[in-house]
């Protein structure tokens, strides 16, 4: 899968080099299509470099796109993407990615001042000569400054779990407004993307200025962006976090609020939330039924110039976004899988996993290694969860540094679960390990100690940069093995810290729905692995998932929303998640026969 995400950057990269180039826009969103079609996918693509056929059939790879992978997978370039790189130097990147400079603003920087990175950008910033370009004012050049700024000392992208927990405590703030009908987060932090760029804010009221006023002045504002009547703009700090993968001090993000009439809250809550594919396509179906749809409503179409809502026309629905998906005769899609990926097919909607329906932790670490809880004390938040069954799942020997348990060790916990199982109703304990894949695909425990858990997660910790073919091999070896119930976090993946393994997901996929082996979702904000579509790919091929939470800590059992986030991303539905399960299919799921 190495190939893939190479693929993806590239034809990303293409799409803005075209631009910036000034090509046409028709080439320009083929390529960005391209690159959202191969992130998407599950299947190494070098394995289909030899079938043009098979390559076109992927929704969004077109023919001349289809010519650019198989390029790359036989030579291990793309020309055009080559050619363009000279015509465009490389420090343009680092300027597009300062907010409010667009491919548009940055050739005109690049073709009038030589702008071509980050220190010519600031050159012009300060002798002024940015002020000598169209639409360049004071105003703009200071936000300009300002975003500059931040780039410097913040992140590229805030996981999910970081900026859920900022905009819970915005949005709890707005709605204690009296003059804030409702309050909520939309975009694709509403959609449950892993990683968020900024943070979008809804509130409806019919009074917006007192709301933009004090949304500007909440606790953590370091810099307002914009104030205006319908949107204001800022820059929050947040509270740094603890946790294990705890970043030290808090992040920097930006917060939009939009502000708009009551009546139409359902409308814009559904355009700012997205997708920018998903949104396409509704107006394209409202179209087709003489209607236009934008952030106020779905309206009448008609010649009249100007909005329909400027104009007085009242819409055909705006209030909900139920009501406007019955209006273009759909169901009422979930924000999760609103990507333009089949949804808008959909007749019914979608049985999506829910937070309610997980009974059981089946990953989850006490002191005896390198969790904070001790045994009965993890036990007890299990079962005040309401869940019918917890695993204890230790790390194995050769994780050294989280004190893995030595073959002594996890023999006297085995007993120790056993015991404190039998005089603990209303809950199962299982004794389990989360044993390490080593480099070549072996397992940390022989068969014998294996044989006498209830429950072994499989999870690679080392060698977490092997090529993707070594990868594959290593992770198809523990799903075979007979003993093994669960691939744990089968990447390795920590978002926005390293990438991990690249395997080829779909043959890890086919081995385990023959293997009747389950892949794990691991739930923390920071892994989240396996990925949203490589659990569509999964639930395609009616593969068996864990959502596990990989508990180390009495909080780490909040994290459960985001791997349930994931799963519904990926179109997961409870039949397929083992920790929804009843305790006898579970259980007897756990113990049958495996040869």
């Amino acid at each position: 899968m190495d190939a893939n995400r190479a693929l993806a950057e590239q034809f990303k990269q293409m799409a803005i080099m075209l631009e910036l180039l000034g090509h046409d826009r028709f080439r320009v969103n083929a390529h960005a299509r391209a690159a959202r079609a191969i992130e998407a996918l599950a299947t190494d693509l070098a394995t289909l470099a030899d079938d043009k056929n098979a390559l076109t059939a992927i929704d969004g790879i077109g023919t001349k796109s289809a010519d650019k992978i198989i390029e790359f997978c036989t030579t291990g370039q793309i020309a055009e993407y080559q050619s363009l790189r000279h015509q465009v130097p490389a420090g343009i990147f680092d300027v597009l990615a300062i907010q409010g400079l667009g491919p548009k603003t940055v050739r005109l920087l690049w073709e009038k001042t030589g702008v071509k990175d980050l220190a010519g950008l600031k050159r012009v910033l300060d002798d002024g000569s940015i002020l000598e370009l169209p639409r360049m004012g004071a105003k703009t050049v200071q936000n300009i400054k300002a975003a500059l700024k931040f780039a410097q000392r913040a992140g590229e992208r805030l996981p999910l779990g970081r900026a859920l927990q900022i905009a819970e405590g915005l949005v709890a703030i707005l709605s204690e407004l009296p003059e804030a009908d409702r309050a909520a987060y939309a975009g694709s932090l509403r959609r449950g993307r892993d990683t968020i760029g900024d943070i979008d804010l809804l509130v409806a009221t019919n009074t917006p200025a007192p709301v933009h006023e004090a949304f500007r002045a909440l606790p953590g504002v370091e810099h307002v962006l914009a104030a205006g009547d319908t949107k204001s703009s800022v820059r929050v700090r947040a509270p740094g976090g603890g946790g294990r993968f705890a970043g030290k001090g808090g992040p920097i993000v930006q917060v939009d609020l939009r502000t708009v009439p009551p009546q139409s809250f359902g409308a814009a809550l559904m355009y700012f939330t997205g997708s920018k594919e998903h949104n396409v396509r509704l107006r394209q179906r409202a179209l087709k039924k003489q209607l236009t749809l934008n952030e106020y409503g779905l309206f009448p179409l008609d010649d009249e110039p100007g909005s329909p809502q400027s104009r007085g026309v009242q819409p055909v629905a705006s209030e909900t976004e139920e009501q406007i998906y019955a209006a273009l005769d759909l169901p009422l899609i979930p924000p999760q899988i609103r990507e333009d990926r089949g949804e808008l097919d959909l007749t019914a909607p979608p049985n999506l996993i829910e937070l309610t329906d997980i009974k059981a932790e089946l990953h989850a670490h006490t002191n005896a290694s390198d969790g904070s809880l001790t045994l009965e004390q993890l036990v007890a938040l299990a079962k005040n969860r309401g869940f019918h069954t917890i695993a204890v799942t230790d790390h194995s020997k050769s994780s050294v540094q989280a004190n893995g348990l030595s073959v002594q060790r996890l023999r006297e916990q085995i007993a120790a679960i056993k015991e404190l199982n039998e005089r603990t109703p209303g809950i199962t304990i299982l004794a389990g390990s989360e044993v390490d894949i080593l480099s070549d695909g072996s397992l940390d425990y022989d068969d014998e100690l294996l044989a006498q858990l209830d429950i072994v997660v499989a999870s690679p910790h080392v060698a977490l940069s092997q090529d993707a073919a070594a990868a594959t091999r290593r992770l198809l070896a523990a799903i075979e093995h007979p003993l093994v119930h669960i691939l744990g976090h089968p990447t390795g993946r920590l978002i926005g810290r390293r990438p991990g393994l690249a395997p080829a997901m779909d043959e890890l996929i086919a081995a385990a729905v023959q293997h009747d082996t389950a892949l794990e979702i691991n739930a923390h904000w920071i892994r989240l692995d396996l990925r949203d579509t490589h659990v569509r790919a999964a639930v395609n091929a009616r593969c068996n998932l864990a959502i596990n939470c990989d508990v180390h800590a009495d909080d780490d059992f909040d994290n459960l929303r985001f791997g349930v986030l994931t799963a519904q991303r990926g179109w997961l539905t409870p039949d397929l998640c083992i920790n929804a399960w009843t305790p006898h299919r579970l259980h007897t799921w756990l113990a049958r026969s495996r040869h």
